[in-house]
């Protein structure tokens, strides 16, 4: 394989287009159209690649071409230098033009009201920034982190089985509550346990996700059977629709998320008492990503409407030394 120094004076953004049209399309004829490339010049350069890397990155069979698992990880690359050239661009434009840059961040569910609060904040010291969320799974939402269309998200790196691509901070401790409509019957208890609820329809989340795993630990303790044939859903929204429409089921819920509904009194918190608790919410960026000052804003606001406060700025700047 090259030297890291003979790639970078030999690759060409050209092999960086190519290799993402080659994995998108499947085939020479249709990645070469993509990039305005004849099949022979994209054939020749494709040639070329894998001759600089030394690696073989698409597999040549019957039906056209097949990525390698060198190729998923070059291709991986590719689109991140190319979605990180993007964002140089739009952000240089946007500076160039007395704007404030962009700023794409994620969420899970249960943070929105933290990070609705961080986010107003940056919108108040920094009106000109432009700013995407995109509210996901965390495994979702470390994906999107891994190809660079996120700057920071707000999850849990530990689902993923590589949590040291990630630099993180815990910001918040979630406490999780069991929900349902106010008109539930279960809601005349004073107390209740989960052998109380062992008959009841639940809405859980889909399995392996740390919140279904916890419930699962739950009725595990408690030698209480898994309830049977649950809905399962990621979408908090969805659940709340659904208790909306069945007085029968409950669900188990972040308190930050389902606070506005019980506030509002369109849905109840049962009075049951979980033993386990959740893992923290983490604020997580891109291990050896640059962080742009609108990413260092919002950072410090996570931190200061979290748990980290006095500190903020400290921790803040040791995140960024690690991106």
């Amino acid at each position: 394989m090259s030297t890291l120094t003979s790639i970078i004076s030999r690759l060409r953004m050209r092999h960086l287009r190519l290799l993402i049209a080659l994995h998108e399309h499947g085939t020479v004829q249709k990645a070469a159209e993509s990039v305005a490339l004849t099949q022979p010049g994209a054939t020749k350069a494709l040639n070329e690649i894998e001759a600089m890397l030394g690696v073989q990155l698409f597999q040549r069979t019957h039906k056209g071409l097949e990525t390698t698992d060198m190729g998923l990880c070059a291709v991986r690359y590719a689109r991140l230098i190319n979605t990180d050239l993007a964002h140089f661009h739009e952000e240089l434009e946007s500076m160039q033009q007395g704007r404030g840059g962009r700023l794409a961040v994620g969420l899970i569910m249960g943070a929105v009201p933290l990070i609705s609060a961080a986010l107003s904040r940056v919108r108040s010291l920094q009106p000109a920034i432009s700013i995407e969320v995109v509210e996901d799974t965390s495994a979702r939402l470390l994906n999107l982190l891994d190809r660079g269309r996120l700057d920071a998200a707000i999850c849990r790196s530990r689902v993923n089985q590589r949590p040291h691509l990630y630099t993180s901070l815990d910001i918040h401790e979630e406490e999780l509550a069991v929900i349902c409509h106010p008109d539930n019957p279960l809601t005349r208890h004073s107390a209740l346990t989960l052998a109380d609820l062992s008959d009841t329809s639940w809405i859980v989340y889909p399995a392996n996700m740390p919140m279904r795993l916890l419930l699962e630990r739950e009725f595990h303790e408690a030698k209480v059977p898994f309830p049977l044939y649950p809905i399962e859903t990621a979408s908090a929204f969805t659940s709340i629709s659904m208790l909306g429409h069945d007085r029968e089921s409950v669900a188990l819920m972040s308190v930050d998320a389902s606070k506005p509904f019980v506030d509002a009194g369109m849905m109840a918190r049962l009075p049951i008492e979980l033993l386990s608790r959740s893992e923290p919410y983490e604020l997580v960026t891109r291990k050896g990503a640059s962080v742009s000052p609108a990413s260092q804003l919002f950072m410090k606001e996570v931190a200061l409407v979290g748990n980290l406060h006095a500190d903020a700025d400290a921790h803040i700047k040791w995140l960024c030394s690690k991106s």
